[in-house]
């Protein structure tokens, strides 16, 4: 676990949100003055299971409508811990992770994303076409199904806990702390990684192994995060591939 390289990537992360801090005020400019003492620190409360994710806290940016929308801001510290993390799991999950999916993932854009949906819809015929995203994912993803998912491949007993604590870890809102029962960890950096996971075995495994090979006519799937595009040769095999795809992400969570 490669506490420095995480340190660097989070500086980087943070540089997009200026002056946003987490619950304890520190930047990274702050935590960079004693870097390496913190960061052997961090490491060891990770392996030995002491650390303690503190809870997000939540930041309203005002939208163009004059709405008003929630950005969970973690510690720096705290996206230090989960960048590590996910350079870990990251190259696993690489190996699972199926080529319908592009978001969030390392060489795959969205430009690519919108590459592979034109060839199928303009070279193959696929003008039948499910547009759908997945409205509140990540603040909905269901903690038990998650897990059993990660069961599947990570069995550390390191990185499961430190998960389970960002699962649990809860968001601070004007001094009012709400524990989290469902979701990823607003605005975490292995929040995406999670999300990745848990609809690659909703969505792209059921698509791919399950949906596709039934089908007579072409089709294909292209997901993007939680936006995805399902187009078919076919507009019947569409229309009865919709509901039960719905039915399966219900019993899922």
């Amino acid at each position: 676990m490669d506490a420095k390289v995480a340190g660097r990537a989070s500086k980087r992360d943070g540089q997009v949100v200026i002056h946003a801090t987490g619950i304890d005020g520190r930047t990274a400019d702050d935590y960079e003055k004693d870097l390496e003492a913190n960061l052997e620190r961090l490491l060891g409360q990770i392996k030995s299971g002491s650390y303690r994710a503190p809870p997000v806290r939540r930041h309203l940016i005002p939208k163009a409508d004059g709405t008003q929308r929630p950005l969970g801001i973690p510690t720096f510290e705290d996206k230090v811990a989960q960048r590590a993390i996910v350079m870990l799991l990251e190259p696993i999950y690489e190996e699972d992770f199926l080529d319908c999916s592009f978001g969030f993932r390392p060489d795959r854009s969205a430009h690519d994303a919108i590459r592979s949906l034109r060839d199928g819809i303009m070279e193959t015929s696929q003008r039948w076409v499910i547009d759908a995203d997945i409205s509140k994912y990540f603040d909905s993803i269901d903690h038990g199904h998650l897990r059993s998912f990660l069961d599947l491949r990570i069995k550390d007993g390191v990185i499961r806990r430190m998960i389970d604590k960002w699962l649990k870890a809860g968001v601070l809102d004007r001094g009012t702390l709400t524990k989290s029962v469902a979701g990823t960890p607003q605005g975490g950096v292995i929040s995406p990684l999670l999300a990745n996971i848990f609809l690659h075995h909703v969505l792209d495994e059921w698509f791919v192994r399950v949906a596709k090979p039934r089908m007579k006519r072409r089709c294909q799937l292209v997901r993007y995060a939680d936006d995805f595009v399902m187009s078919f040769e076919d507009h019947l095999e569409g229309g009865a591939c919709w509901p039960f795809w719905a039915s399966v992400l219900g019993g899922s969570g």
